[in-house]
């Protein structure tokens, strides 16, 4: 569906009404327009609320009006409390009375079927045709927690934020309210809470735009099951991100029966999810993986003073938990600072002897007799430049345990400006600490956690952000592909494809044409099969190796068509394609796919007969740097072929970044190019060459 964008003042109208209607106001217990009039009133909404029921004269206080048509002209925002079937010729009537913006609750669009999707869009152009924002339908409504208005069927007391806080946008009203609830409790401030729903008429991307210059909003905690307008909503993450506020991601769809659930949920059809991961983790969004996760990440980023950076150091209280503590840090990726006796004299000189320097660092029970040592320990922690955010798993226990453990961790930070993290990470959950304790803590900017994991997973997502392109250089367009679509041969490809090493080649149309080109290259020699429809040579006989004179290649030219020709008698060959048999290497897998919804990427893994079954590629987005490419390549799981497996030599990534850089560059200044396929390439120590090359356009 297409959609159009919004002013701010536009959506001003649904996030900061200044007058409500409620289109099936009720005064029935747990009707939904109940609540939602409920809510108003108990928190104090100051504007004009219009109450649309025939059949009463009034409900709480306030007169009812017998129909939409009795509103007043230009209300900023109105509620349809109302079931389905009641919904298009509502929303009729309220674009005619020129209200700006509405919120549809109703479920049975287009995650209902045939019928619902056809309604889903007549209600988008009602919107387009009004200049109406529409949140919806089959949503939980908006929460503005700054100017307490919310606009949801849920109960709710807003508490408006001190200062900058979370925004919630989320399509599944139900998580939402959840993830609402798991930052309120531990007092972190939220600002808004958007749930968009099937998004007929507008969409996360609408909403976190409007977010960029809201002086009360630093996080942006997001659940996504589809995003509809991709590009759109890259443009809006990278401007967050640019005002230097950050967008954290819960988006489920790893599995198969996620993606199937996300089409019946919400009416999105699901796409490529590690094409998605890619592209917006390159506009610097962070992703979680549950949503406990995606709560305790938004409160590390909005709590502590400073986000985290390389170098963790944990403070220990267990040999067992420090053990726990290395197994668990290796997993996650997640970089522990060097920390030793001799590197590390303001730690040593706080340790007793007994205790070595260490990180984790294990203090033992030594704490509970001289605590004085948390003070020392962390004023030292705070100190060292090495170390980037500080976890501390301590064991609480109890209130005389916290009594003794509280107050010289507190007094570490007093008088401080905290330019790192300081994460406290109880091991105990469940243990006996007064809230009090808990408070103190979060006063001061410390994040307190009733899982030592659950802070290091936490730190995991924020310390290694996917690498953010730089400016892109588009490639010339390529002379010659005007006019061409469809599947390109390997032969014609190649010869578009400059900048890329490709073996010494020559096509041939005949017998004849094949030994000359044969003798021009120098033997032996490498004959292929081409044509458009034959995508896969090798299942068909189509490649042909090692020829070693004249009377190979003509004997070779006659196998290779009937070989041909005995796996799909429709295939007519344009010819063959004559080239230098090349070095041994490492085979890699190059390709690149300008995607209709996200853009252009590139896909890099290791090749060979492995290949399909180990999956073992990255995607990366153009723009990276070689150096950012180079680190891409070495997350690959089998990476240490690249590097010098157990003595050979290593292999020369600098040529495999620069490939896969050209290649991105290639994409961005051919956009009729929709992929570009190089496999197998063969890397070795001193350079690659690409044995093989297809290409689709538009």
């Amino acid at each position: 569906m297409s959609r159009r964008r919004f002013t701010a003042g536009q959506l001003d109208r649904l996030l900061r009404p200044r007058s409500v209607a409620i289109v099936g106001a009720s005064d029935k217990p747990g009707a939904l327009g109940a609540t939602l009039l409920s809510n108003l009133q108990a928190n104090g909404f100051a504007g004009p609320i219009h109450l649309i029921n025939p059949n009463r004269e009034s409900i709480a206080g306030l007169p009812c009006l017998p129909s939409v048509e009795a509103l007043p002209n230009g209300v900023d925002c109105a509620v349809l409390a109302v079931p389905r079937p009641a919904v298009l010729a509502t929303l009729e009537a309220l674009a005619a009375r020129k209200v700006g913006a509405a919120v549809i609750y109703a479920a049975g669009f287009a995650e209902a079927g045939a019928e619902g999707l056809a309604e889903q869009r007549e209600i988008a152009h009602i919107a387009a045709d009004a200049g109406m924002v529409i949140e919806g339908p089959n949503c939980l409504g908006c929460v503005n927690y700054v100017d307490r208005v919310p606009l949801t069927f849920v109960e709710t007391r807003c508490r408006p934020p001190s200062g900058p806080g979370a925004a919630i946008i989320s399509q599944s009203g139900a998580m939402a309210a959840v993830l609402a609830t798991i930052l309120l409790a531990r007092d972190v401030p939220v600002s808004y809470s958007v749930s968009t729903g099937n998004e007929a008429a507008s969409g996360v991307e609408d909403y976190v735009a409007w977010l960029v210059n809201d002086p009360h909003t630093q996080v942006v905690a997001m659940i996504v099951e589809q995003f509809r307008q991709p590009r759109a909503f890259l443009a809006a993450a990278r401007a967050l991100r640019a005002a230097g506020k950050m967008v954290v991601l819960l988006h489920p769809g790893t599995s198969g029966a996620a993606r199937e659930s996300a089409a019946t949920h919400t009416g999105a059809m699901a796409g490529d999810y590690q094409l998605m991961r890619t592209q917006v983790g390159a506009a610097g969004v962070v992703f979680a993986e549950t949503l406990e996760e995606l709560g305790d990440i938004a409160e590390i980023a909005l709590r502590c003073p400073a986000l985290p950076r390389p170098g963790a150091a944990v403070l220990g209280e267990s040999g067992a938990f420090k053990a726990l503590t290395l197994d668990l840090a290796e997993q996650l990726g997640l970089a522990l600072a060097p920390l030793g006796d001799a590197d590390s004299p303001a730690l040593r000189a706080a340790l007793p002897d007994f205790v070595p320097v260490s990180n984790p660092l294990d203090l033992t029970a030594y704490g509970l007799s001289n605590p004085q040592i948390y003070t020392d320990i962390l004023s030292a922690l705070l100190d060292d430049a090495r170390v980037g955010s500080i976890v501390a798993g301590i064991i609480q226990s109890d209130p005389v345990t916290s009594a003794i453990k509280f107050p010289p961790i507190m007094a570490a930070i007093e008088g401080r400006t905290l330019t790192k993290p300081v994460i406290f990470a109880g091991l105990d959950e469940g243990a006996d600490v007064p809230p009090e304790r808990i408070a103190a803590l979060r006063a001061a900017g410390i994040p307190w956690f009733p899982s030592t994991e659950r802070a290091l997973r936490a730190l995991a997502r924020l310390v290694a952000p996917a690498a953010t392109p730089g400016p892109l250089t588009p490639a010339a367009p390529i002379a010659g592909l005007a006019g061409l679509t469809g599947v390109i041969p390997e032969y014609r490809a190649k010869a578009l494809l400059e900048g890329i090493p490709f073996p010494k080649g020559r096509f041939a149309t005949s017998a004849d044409d094949a030994v000359a080109a044969a003798e021009a290259i120098g033997y032996p020699v490498a004959m292929k099969a081409q044509a458009a429809a034959l995508g896969h040579k090798s299942d068909a006989g189509g490649v042909l190796l090692n020829l070693a004179d004249d009377a190979a290649v003509r004997a070779a030219f006659t196998r290779i068509h009937a070989n041909v020709a005995a796996y799909d008698a429709n295939i007519r060959l344009d010819g063959v394609l004559i080239e230098a048999m090349g070095a041994r290497g490492t085979e890699m897998i190059i390709g690149a796919r300008h995607d209709p919804e996200w853009g252009p990427v590139v896909l890099a893994g290791l090749g060979g007969v492995t290949a399909e079954i180990l999956q073992d590629v990255r995607l990366i987005a153009p723009g990276l740097s070689e150096d950012q490419v180079i680190a891409e390549l070495l997350k690959l799981k089998q990476a240490p072929l690249l590097t010098g497996w157990r003595g050979s030599p290593p292999l020369d990534l600098p040529a495999l970044a620069g490939l896969v850089v050209r290649l991105g560059e290639i994409l961005a200044g051919n956009p009729s190019i929709r992929e570009i396929d190089l496999n197998p390439v063969i890397l070795t120590p001193q350079g690659l060459v690409a044995l093989d090359a297809l290409m689709l356009v538009d």
